[in-house]
């Protein structure tokens, strides 16, 4: 199967996984081996799409027609270098490019606003007309906190939180869409916290397209709480510590 095969090709262990029309290729974003292991994914797989994190829609309407200009949309972004990225690009092959970055105007006024107001009439489609469980939030809030380097006021999680569960949905909606209009397999390239099966990507899918079937690789620098289909452990990059401008004032 397309899918075994995959798995079996990356570097490490072998690994195996059911055959599924929807693959979610997490990622640490400044791992050059990630993304590496992503790029061997992708050649495997041979999707007929790949929807992306990083991109726009109409970055990627841009990158379709021209790809030459690809590194350019890129350096416009606020995304690690594009050389770090370009093996990823390389191995595409025909597929077709799709992008589900939201604008900057969009996650400020779901900060303010919650995600359902924005995302539009399939709100409900992938829950984010109703709250989340309250043991859930309390978890996902301690999380963002710790991910902005606990140098925010711990009362602006949920907002970060709604932004979350928001982005997710679009990328959830993004491969849904790809797969109806080209076709299985679907890739998505997105960070390990979009990609994780709890309450990321695929577990929007599973509700909002109960009948599709999806497989999530993380592809992460060590032992992790986040829960994935596959996990595979990539030598960590070397950088300056993110949080240390943050935290020294």
């Amino acid at each position: 199967m397309r899918l075994t095969a995959l798995l079996l090709c990356l570097a490490g262990p072998a690994l195996a996984g059911p055959e599924a029309e929807i693959v979610i290729l997490g990622e640490v974003h400044d791992n050059a081996d990630a993304h590496l292991g992503q790029a061997r994914a992708l050649r495997d797989l041979a999707p007929t799409a790949v929807v992306f994190e990083m991109l726009t829609a109409e970055d990627a309407r841009k990158a379709m027609a021209n790809p030459g200009q690809l590194p350019t949309i890129w350096q416009d972004s606020d995304w690690p270098d594009y050389a770090l990225y370009k093996p990823i690009f390389d191995a595409i092959g025909s597929a077709q490019i799709t992008g589900a970055a939201a604008p900057r105007e969009a996650i400020r006024a779901v900060y303010d606003d919650g995600p359902a107001a924005l995302f539009g009439p399939q709100a409900a489609r992938y829950g984010l007309d109703k709250d989340l469980p309250e043991a859930q939030q309390a978890t996902r809030e301690s999380l963002q906190f710790d991910a902005h380097c606990k140098a925010m006021p711990r009362d602006m999680m949920a907002g970060m939180v709604a932004v979350q569960r928001y982005r997710d949905a679009v990328f959830a909606r993004a491969a849904l869409d790809a797969l109806t209009t080209y076709g299985p397999p679907v890739a998505v390239i997105a960070g390990n916290g979009h990609a994780r099966t709890d309450w990321g990507i695929p577990a929007l899918i599973s509700q909002a397209a109960p009948g599709a079937t999806t497989h999530a690789i993380g592809f992460v620098e060590g032992a992790t709480d986040m829960p994935f289909d596959t996990v595979q452990i990539v030598p960590p990059a070397e950088r300056d510590d993110p949080c240390e401008t943050l935290t020294s004032n």
